[in-house]
């Protein structure tokens, strides 16, 4: 074949259909009924897409999936490149008959939401870019491209603050747009309510009647069968009208154990984006932002000690920065650096005491089965290795907040299906090995002893 004349159209189908095994059917339905081979040369495919948010979703989350199996098939180094051409998808847009009113300047704020908790006040990094710029996109147009939306991610990274930003966005640009922010466990409690007082007609009322209901914390809901019911009826209620749903959730609604089938389903069934814990950058803006906001004098050589010595999430951030503020408070003295190593000294020591890296887990593991660290993080699949990394994976998500896309990258650049497969293997054979629980279990222990002396 000459430069011009190169076709790869047959590994291209090839590869996505084994993406298409790989993935859930919603994800690949989203995201990748939305792209076409165009043409190809010696070492590029190019795709078309049909907007720019896809192109940076596929980007972010399946391009290097995408080239690993090009590879493997055709056995060449072929580069993605882009064409954006919305008319290529057919897509015709249906405009509503309601269309909502601009607010009145005058408007007071929403009841239910934290003034603190919008779009300005948010940081935006490599950790959390994604699902930001999906929120925006959703509160200028809701129950249109996005619907539902689910967001998820460990503690402290900043759900609330992005769901809550969405309520504050559409209620300050939309007139007579009726949102109701709640959590899963107060929505739980006033359904319990209701029945207690023959008052559900109003309760459903209350929560079918809306344009933007905003659930925080869906993984409350595990277990309890009759409060999922009624959100499922009431999903089902909104989603016909074309009205707009986000949750949140503190990992994958995949993991959620004690959750039915069919409202899993209905979860799964949008956009679903997650956020990781900031990195350096990410940090030292959320700080300097908070720094200028409440006016206090902090330089930024003691934003960058809290910055490199805290990297779990933001509320731990907030709280080394509360207690220095309230220290500046308390004594009337401006914050220096030896003050500020002084005051976060015990702080930084109980972090770096509970923190369990990812290295030590594969460290462990692999030592007790006999293998080398860089087995574990390797591509190779043989079965001495792919059990052992298996089970690191699994005790990974059991005892650490990182997210399945975060525990890919670091066990040899795996996709985050691959990690809940790993998760779900794992788990199904402590049913039928009565042998492997206990083991689990001593791994664990013995991960945290080393944690704790490292």
């Amino acid at each position: 074949m000459n430069s011009d004349t190169w076709d790869y159209s047959i590994f291209w189908k090839e590869a996505i259909f084994q993406i298409k095994e790989a993935i859930s059917e919603q994800e690949f339905v989203m995201w990748f009924n939305n792209i076409k081979y165009n043409s190809s040369k010696k070492s590029e495919i190019i795709i078309t897409v049909p907007s720019s948010f896809y192109k940076d979703q596929i980007i972010q989350r399946y391009l290097p999936l995408i080239e690993s199996k090009l590879f493997d098939l055709s056995g060449n180094r072929v580069t993605i490149g882009f064409k954006i051409n919305k008319k290529d998808f057919g897509k015709k847009k249906t405009v509503s008959s309601e269309k909502p009113v601009p607010v009145k300047k005058n408007k007071l704020p929403h009841y239910q939401l934290r003034t603190e908790y919008t779009f300005d006040s948010f940081v935006i990094g490599e950790n959390n870019s994604f699902a930001a710029n999906a929120a925006v996109a959703i509160s200028k147009n809701p129950g249109k491209e996005y619907n539902p939306c689910l967001i998820y991610g460990g503690v402290g990274l900043g759900k609330t603050h992005l769901i809550q930003s969405i309520g504050h966005s559409a209620y300050s640009t939309y007139d007579k747009m009726k949102i109701v922010y709640i959590t899963a466990e107060t929505f739980t409690n006033e359904f319990i309510l209701s029945i207690r007082n023959s008052t559900t007609h109003k309760f459903k009322n209350k929560y079918r009647s809306v344009d933007l209901l905003l659930i925080d914390d869906i993984h409350f809901l595990q277990n309890k069968t009759e409060t999922q019911e009624e959100i499922f009826h009431t999903f089902n209620a909104l989603y016909d009208l074309k009205k707009q749903m986000v949750f949140t959730c503190d990992r994958p609604v995949s993991e959620l154990k004690q959750l039915t089938d069919r409202l899993r389903s209905r979860f799964e069934r949008g956009l679903n984006v997650d956020l990781q814990p900031p990195n350096f950058e990410t940090r030292f803006a959320i700080l300097k932002k908070k720094i200028e906001n409440k006016k206090i004098p902090i330089s930024d050589e003691i934003i960058e000690l809290i910055s490199k010595n805290i990297t779990t999430n933001v509320r731990d951030l907030e709280s080394a920065l509360t207690k220095l503020i309230a220290y500046a408070d308390l004594v009337n003295k401006n914050i220096t650096l030896d003050i500020a190593k002084h005051q976060l000294k015990d702080f930084f020591s109980e972090y770096k005491q509970s923190k369990i890296t990812m290295d030590s887990i594969q460290r462990c593991v692999a030592e007790y089965f006999g293998l080398s660290y860089n087995d574990l993080r390797g591509r190779k699949r043989t079965k001495a290795i792919a059990f052992p990394r298996q089970i690191a994976m699994y005790i990974t998500r059991e005892i650490t907040e990182y997210s399945t896309t975060e525990v890919g990258i670091e066990f040899g650049g795996r996709d985050h299906t691959t990690v809940m497969h790993a998760y779900q293997k794992v788990e199904n054979r402590m049913r039928t090995d009565s042998t492997l629980e206990p083991t689990i279990k001593a791994l664990i222990r013995t991960i945290k002893e080393v944690s704790t002396k490292s």
